[in-house]
Order: C-alpha cells, then structure tokens, then sequence
C-alpha cells in the first residue's frame, strides 16, 4: 500500500512539471480601424476681414481678435489660427510663421513644404506636413502680402505618437488645406 501511494504521489508530481509548459501563441492579425465621416463643409463668416469653409462637424471657440480655436472634440485635436494685419511687417510675419514650423525640426522626421498661390483671390501662402513624432503635424501660414496674415496649426491632445494619430491627423490635414484654398479676404 505504500508502494501504491508513492507510486501516485510520483506520477501526479511528474504530470504537474510535464504540465507546465510556457507554449507562446502569436497573436492574431488585429490593426485598428478608425472610420470617419465624409467631410462635409460649411461657409464660416463673422465680421473678421476673411472667410472660408470649415468642416461642419468641427466647433468654433474662442473668437478673440480674429483668431480661433476649431476643436474635433472626437479627435481630441484642435486647429489654432491666429490673424495680424500686416502693416510693413511682411517679413517679420514670414519669418516668425516659418520659425514656428521649424522648431518641430527636432522630432520631426521631415518637413514638406506645399506652397499655395491663388493670384485671383489674392492668397499666397504655404502648407507644412511634419512628419514624424512632433507636436504639430501640419501649419501653413496665408497672406495677401499688403494687408492680411494668417496661421494655422492643429494640435492633439495626446503624447505625439505618429503612427497612432495618422488617420485623425490626415483627416484634419485635408480639412485645413480646405480652409486655405476656401479662404476669401473682405
């Protein structure tokens, strides 16, 4: 008798440690899908000296000297623009729109440079991807060069991680680059 519980006692200790194996599964194919809806666009005027369209599903905050704020509260993203007359200070504005765009240098990837020229509405201007893990993926300044100046940069509000924010930030890229070629001066 105690041959046979000796005898269980070693078979049930050498199943346990036969039993514990680590076997590593790979994970299943899974990439995340993030749709959204088709941009649809409405005419923005108030008594600023411009106009443009912007994307009706956006909000308008903060109004204040004819800059704003136009938040994608489902993105948790936000598109700052800001407006200065121009009063001889044309190269300072330049200056001051392209320095802004190129302090992101240090995390970027790249920086594309898109410029914009509408002779017929007088908007010239230029559109900047960033690439790469910075805090703003996309800026672009517009002017009429003897009266108006305008900027624009779109924010996230999460750590900058490219490849996790590309789909939103493409979304509010096409967005922005609306508002440039919409943009009408009063």
């Amino acid at each position: 008798m105690f041959k046979t519980i000796n005898s269980i006692i070693i078979i049930l200790l050498v199943l346990t440690l036969a039993s514990c194996k680590d076997d590593v599964l790979p994970k299943p194919a899974g990439f995340l899908r993030l749709d959204y809806p088709e941009a649809k666009y409405v005419d923005f005027e108030n008594t600023c000296p411009f106009s443009f369209q912007m994307n009706e599903k956006a909000i308008i905050k903060g109004e204040k000297e004819c800059g704003f704020a136009i938040t994608y509260p489902k993105m948790k993203a936000t598109i700052y623009l800001t407006y200065k007359p121009v009063n001889n200070n044309i190269e300072k504005l330049l200056r001051d729109a392209q320095k802004l765009t190129y302090e992101h240098v240090i995390k970027a990837d790249d920086i594309l440079e898109q410029p914009y020229l509408n002779p017929q509405k007088k908007v010239y201007g230029m559109f900047y991807q960033v690439n790469g893990n910075a805090a703003t993926n996309s800026q672009f300044y517009v002017t009429d060069s003897t009266k108006h100046f305008i900027t624009g940069s779109v924010y996230f509000y999460a750590k900058p991680n490219f490849d996790s924010i590309m789909p939103a930030a493409s979304y509010i890229k096409n967005d922005m680059q609306r508002l440039m070629e919409t943009l009408k001066w009063k």
